[in-house]
């Protein structure tokens, strides 16, 4: 299944506030069902009644603004590739630090900080189990701080779709 993320860490900025009709189409309609076609885009602007120009144009701007993460497909766990949760103690004076070299891992997503003693979070997700792995111990070696793998154990389908209010 293809989906739109719409969380972010950060929120949206202001540049994100008001949205017209057509980008609140493209937010409420294609969280789910997203085409799976070798031109989705066009797929959408067709059923939208727009040019596939505008909404890559518009999808992009969204991203910016922080309003969506990203595009992309939703993938049964450990069918395509492999996935564990992380989570790591880091120092509060180090805590950005350590977010944006984690950041620099392309297998890294959903970073974010918590209230907790483990105040660092992410997902990676790799070809298989050992890249996974060798990213979690690189990060150990670059930043001196252990890192705690948390694998799936039982998969849950949550479905994230939510109608969106514009009030």
């Amino acid at each position: 299944m293809a989906t739109l993320n719409l969380a972010t860490d950060h929120g949206p900025s202001q540049e994100a506030v008001n949205l017209s009709a057509f980008e609140q189409r493209l937010l409420n309609e294609y969280q789910r069902d997203f085409p799976l076609s070798p031109r989705p885009y066009a797929e959408i602007a067709r059923q939208l009644g727009a040019q596939e120009a505008e909404v890559i144009a518009v999808l992009e701007r969204l991203k910016r603004a922080g309003l969506i993460s990203r595009v992309g497909a939703v993938v049964t766990p450990h069918k395509a590739g492999w996935s564990t949760l992380a989570a790591m103690a880091v120092p509060a004076e180090r805590l950005e630090a350590v977010a944006d070299l984690v950041n620099s891992y392309p297998e890294v997503n959903h970073n974010y900080e918590r209230e907790h003693s483990l105040n660092l979070w992410f997902v990676v997700a790799a070809v298989d189990k050992a890249r996974v792995r060798a990213v979690l111990k690189s990060i150990e070696d670059e930043t001196g701080l252990e890192v705690l793998d948390l694998p799936l154990v039982e998969a849950y389908r949550l479905d994230l779709g939510f109608p969106l209010s514009w009030d």
